[in-house]
This record gives structure tokens, C-alpha cells and sequence, in this order.
């Protein structure tokens, strides 16, 4: 059972309210950038981070005064059944506005409170081909496989796996500089 009061938490759109009624605020602007990267989208993931800027000075020379960074899970109920993405957003912004305005207690806005009352948590992102990467034995990517799979993580990144595994699996009784070592030296200037 929740221990505070929602109504004691301002709403993202109130806290915009707030700003650009401030006297300095009129050339200001608030860009958001997404971040998210085909590993946050394996797991159903988005990340975005909004950036303050006060002046289009500021903007021209990449000086925002504050951001804010938040990130969202696909699915649930409520918005993030279908519009993950823009809620997504929509935090980023209220937590740039609350670097810049609110301090103590209430720097959390309602929305993000609401999904603390809700119990919501989110999944960590994992990237599952770099796990596979690293595993030492046909076992462990083996393993890295199922706990993608029991993820979500998408076909194509399972496809990868199994090819790792495949590839590992066939090149494991050499001297070590089977296809798995082909894999490895990949960043590695060979002449």
C-alpha cells in the first residue's frame, strides 16, 4: 500500500505550466533525443533524455542548462500498452524540468509516483549477444539462449545465438582458433 498522497506530486504538464510562465523562460526549449538501441528494443525497452536549453544560444552551442532521462517498458496497461515511446517522452521531460525547478521530496512527478503505488518495475536490458559472446562453452550459450528466449528477446537475435552456438559447437575441438576465435579477433587489427 502506498505511503503518500499523488495529489501532494505535480503532473508533467503542470510543471511545463510552471515553466514557460516563468519571465525568463520565453526563448527557452526543451529537445528530446531518443536513445533507445535495438539492445533496449530486444527487451520491449525505450530511452530518452530531454535537454533544457534557455536561449537558442545555449541550443547552437549544445549548453543545456539541465536534462532529464527517463525509460519505459512496452505492454502493461494504461499508455504503455500502446504508447510506450510517448510516455517515455513525456517522463524525460518531467524529470529535466524537476533537475531545473523542484528539489527535495517532490522532485518525482505524479506520473512517475503512480507507477511506484502501481508496483511497477522495469525489466533491465540485457544484451543477449554480447552474453553469448562471452560464454565459455556450448552450455552457457546454451543457456544465455533459453533466458533470451524466456525474455521476449526477438527472433532474430535468437537466430544469432544459435548460430554462435552452432559455429562454437563445431569449432570447439580445434587448438582454440576455430571458428570461436574467428568471432573474437573481429575487433582486432590481424595482418
Amino acid at each position: 500500500m502506498a505511503r503518500f498522497n499523488l495529489n501532494d506530486y505535480a503532473t508533467v504538464e503542470e510543471r511545463l505550466r510552471t515553466f514557460w510562465a516563468g519571465p525568463n523562460n520565453q526563448d527557452a526549449r526543451i529537445v528530446t533525443v531518443n536513445h533507445t538501441t535495438p539492445a533496449d528494443r530486444s527487451v520491449s525497452t525505450w530511452v530518452v533524455e530531454a535537454r533544457l536549453y534557455l536561449s537558442a544560444g545555449d541550443q547552437a552551442n549544445d549548453l543545456p542548462k539541465t536534462t532529464g532521462w527517463a525509460f519505459e517498458v512496452d505492454g502493461g496497461s494504461g499508455p504503455q500498452s500502446t504508447s510506450a515511446l510517448e510516455v517515455c517522452e513525456t517522463s524525460a521531460i518531467g524529470r529535466c524540468l524537476a533537475n531545473y525547478i523542484y528539489s527535495g521530496s517532490k522532485r518525482p512527478s505524479r506520473e512517475e509516483m503512480a507507477k511506484v503505488e502501481k508496483g511497477v518495475t522495469p525489466q533491465p536490458v540485457t544484451d543477449w549477444l554480447a552474453k553469448s559472446d562471452s560464454a565459455a562453452d556450448i552450455d552457457k550459450i546454451r543457456l544465455v539462449y533459453a533466458q533470451a528466449k524466456a525474455q521476449g528477446a526477438p527472433k532474430e537475435v535468437l537466430d544469432q545465438i544459435k548460430a554462435r552456438g552452432e559455429s562454437f559447437n563445431t569449432g570447439s575441438k580445434d587448438s582454440g582458433a576455430g571458428t570461436r576465435g574467428a568471432g573474437v579477433a573481429k575487433g582486432r587489427a590481424t595482418k
